[in-house]
């Protein structure tokens, strides 16, 4: 008997759980984003680390900013991580201290430890998880893998992240340390800043048409409730 949950199945847990509508420009980012969650937590060589997280929050909150109300976000992220069976505060403290983290240490040094190319008595579990993805072949990579790996680089150095040839050749150390397709790594980052920028995109298209539909009722009421004046009266 296969009890393999489908997208199915993950969609209708997710739309009992969040029960208000989503605005159509976030709709799309959503259910791509549970999709991806949802094959990944049913594929049997995937396994959670922090830096998967991460790439979740990060996804999540840049593809979600401006959403209004801004109250359902919560409300959202949980639901999203529930419906493939994980605790999404999990998901947020593991973001959040690996954020943490990467603030407080030299990018070359974030750059030797993420390639294991040194060891650092920072934190034992994360060094524990890179060293077994650098000695599994196996391992599981995951286009929000990437996105964690770049957000660890970002928050240590936003300089660098903006240099191609910097980002480049970081990438590289780290994908060879861990032992990733850098190619991979690269197409999948450009792809995820390529739909950031369309995203931007999209909303600054959805505001001028909202600017233009308030002054086009704006206009309308103007002409409602002007009084007209009455035709003259000739003797």
């Amino acid at each position: 008997m296969n009890n393999v949950r489908t997208v199915s199945d993950t969609k209708r847990t997710f739309y009992s759980l969040h029960t208000r509508p989503i605005n159509t420009i976030y709709r799309r980012v959503v259910e791509e984003l549970m999709v991806e969650m949802h094959l990944l937590s049913v594929n049997s060589g995937f396994t959670y680390n922090p830096i998967y997280a991460l790439g979740v929050v990060t996804s999540f909150d840049r593809f979600m900013q401006g959403y209004q109300p801004e109250r359902d976000q919560e409300s959202i992220f949980n639901a999203l991580c529930q419906a493939v069976e994980q605790e999404p505060q999990r998901y947020r403290e593991d973001a959040q201290r690996l954020q943490a983290l990467a603030q407080d240490l030299l990018v070359q040094n974030l750059i030797a430890w993420l390639s294991q190319a040194t060891h650092l008595d920072r934190d034992p579990d994360l060094q524990g998880q890179l060293q077994a993805i650098a000695n599994n072949s196996q391992f599981k990579y995951s286009r929000l893998f990437a996105v964690g790996l770049f957000t660890l680089l970002e928050q240590s150095a936003p300089e660098l992240v903006k240099d191609e040839k910097q980002r480049t050749e970081a990438l590289k150390t780290i994908a060879a340390g861990l032992h990733l397709s850098d190619e991979k790594l690269t197409k999948d980052l450009e792809l995820y800043s390529s739909n950031l920028e369309k995203m931007a995109q999209a909303l600054v298209v959805m505001a001028d048409m909202v600017s233009a539909d308030r002054k086009k009722r704006e206009q309308r009421q103007q002409q409602t409730t002007t009084p007209v004046a009455p035709p003259s009266v000739t003797e």
